[in-house]
């Protein structure tokens, strides 16, 4: 058996934090790599199970549904039994979990298998940046906290490309089931690293997990979610407007529920102290609005490309490569930036977001495919959100005391995946039913949809510029 390094805090130095940094992301990497990985693969699974399109949302939305609701519960017990612990248990339950999709019989099982890696992702995910507010301090913060927030949006457009490989290369005739499979063999080297280099912190036994508030959030959620995937297809009967009535009667319920838990001394799934922290909520509300349009946007795009255009997985994937280029270099140098523009420059890059969606719109509204126009402006869109999403997560968190990262990281990571799977569920929604009508073809569908997200993006450049106003304010 290996034997963990106990390591301080603050002496989390050197090659040693670097190799913290490498598991950590790795892990992370997966997580977010699932949530996209999937898209180019629909169609093939699609053909394979025969399943309909409630089905394959669901076999996409379900995993970010498991790890978006759990995502809270997750940081709390990383507190209460350490993140190095929780984040072991995690990593082990998604590697599990990864095998059993690969080897799902039928779109059932696929569907419960992958809410088994959303709850994985969910004990794996929030301890990543508690161990970075943990591990390094100052600049080195700043730089692991960028890398971070690159990460977890480039891994959706790394799953788009390197999903479309995995399907078109069929290693060993596994088709669609690669998608899944090729988390195992790094899961398995991560189990057997994690436990010598994670550092061994001591656990806040003072610290529960609201599980009250935490069912309230997950009826909530599904209340909201369930009838706008299942509703398209089954002609949206009354159980589905109830459910969406009832829904947001949940999130008032929700609201005073963890009012009555702070009220008794108690630890609430949002701590009062981290969502006052500057600037956080106004952030979480512009993640979710542009992880809405983006998640909803792949989900459409993957699908158009394949089924209408007549794309291979492999093609359709690496369409989306001048968009992950754009993005990985304007997350990873933005820093290079004069400061003095880091609070321009996060508004900026999202209206160039949803000029570049407007754009798209046009381009493909009379069913062309993917041509040199409309390349340059997928890598317009990278670019856009690579300048807003990192400098505004890192800004965000180097504002967070140390003390209120695992609940400051739980409430960002559940905002970016809330916003991924519902704007899975009501984008791919409104796809499918503009796709149904007699009204519009296919590609105007697609231009409806890409409208939809342009203007989505311009009320987050809104959210995202009172949110830079609130830290600014509060520095000072």
């Amino acid at each position: 058996m290996l034997k963990p390094v106990p390591v301080p805090d603050s002496a989390a130095t050197g090659r040693r934090s670097i190799a913290v940094l490498v598991v950590i992301l790795t892990g992370q990497f997966m997580t977010v790599l699932d949530g996209s990985i999937v898209n180019v693969a629909i169609p093939s699974i699609r053909s394979s199970l025969d399943t309909g399109g409630a089905a394959l949302q669901l076999i996409v939305a379900g995993y970010v549904i498991a790890y978006a609701v759990l995502l809270i519960g997750g940081a709390r017990l990383g507190d209460r039994f350490t993140q190095r612990r929780t984040f072991i248990a995690g990593l082990a339950g998604f590697t599990l979990a990864s095998l059993a999709c690969g080897l799902a019989w039928n779109e059932l099982s696929l569907i419960v298998f992958r809410f088994g890696q959303g709850v994985g992702a969910a004990a794996m995910a929030p301890q990543v940046m508690t161990l970075i507010q943990r591990t390094f301090a100052g600049a080195a913060r700043a730089r692991a906290l960028s890398i971070y927030a690159a990460i977890v949006s480039g891994g959706l457009l790394a799953g788009q490309i390197l999903g479309g490989l995995i399907v078109d290369a069929d290693l060993g005739s596994t088709g669609w089931r690669g998608v899944f499979l090729v988390n195992v063999p790094i899961g398995i080297a991560l189990l057997v690293l994690a436990p010598r280099v994670l550092p061994v912190t001591v656990a806040r036994t003072d610290r529960t997990v609201d599980g009250l508030g935490l069912v309230t959030l997950t009826a909530t959620v599904l209340l909201l979610v369930v009838p706008l995937v299942l509703g398209r297809e089954l002609g949206f009967p009354r159980w589905s407007w109830l459910c969406l009535g009832a829904g947001v009667l949940g999130a008032a319920v929700f609201v005073l529920v963890e009012r009555a838990v702070a009220g008794r001394g108690r630890d609430p799934l949002f701590a009062p102290q981290a969502l006052g922290a500057p600037g956080l909520l106004a952030t979480a509300a512009t993640l979710l609005m542009v992880m809405g349009t983006f998640g909803g946007w792949l989900f459409v795009s993957a699908i158009h490309m394949q089924s209408d255009l007549g794309y291979s997985a492999l093609r359709a994937g690496t369409q989306f490569l001048p968009m992950g280029a754009t993005f990985a270099v304007a997350g990873l140098s933005w820093q290079r930036v004069p400061a003095t523009l880091h609070a321009r420059m996060i508004p900026f890059g999202l209206v160039l977001s949803a000029a570049s969606l407007g754009w798209l719109a046009w381009l493909l509204g009379d069913g062309a495919g993917i041509g040199i126009a409309a390349s340059i402006a997928f890598g317009l869109f990278g670019l856009g959100n690579g300048l807003a999403f990192s400098p505004l997560m890192t800004r965000a968190l180097a504002a967070v005391p140390v003390t209120l990262a695992a609940d400051a990281s739980g409430i960002l990571v559940t905002s970016v995946q809330l916003g991924t799977v519902v704007g899975i569920a009501s984008i791919g929604s409104v796809f499918f039913e503009l796709v149904g009508t007699t009204v519009s073809s296919a590609a105007g569908a697609v231009a409806v949809v890409h409208l939809i997200c342009a203007a989505i993006t311009l009320v987050a450049a809104v959210s995202a510029a009172l949110a830079v106003r609130g830290i600014r304010r509060r520095a000072r």
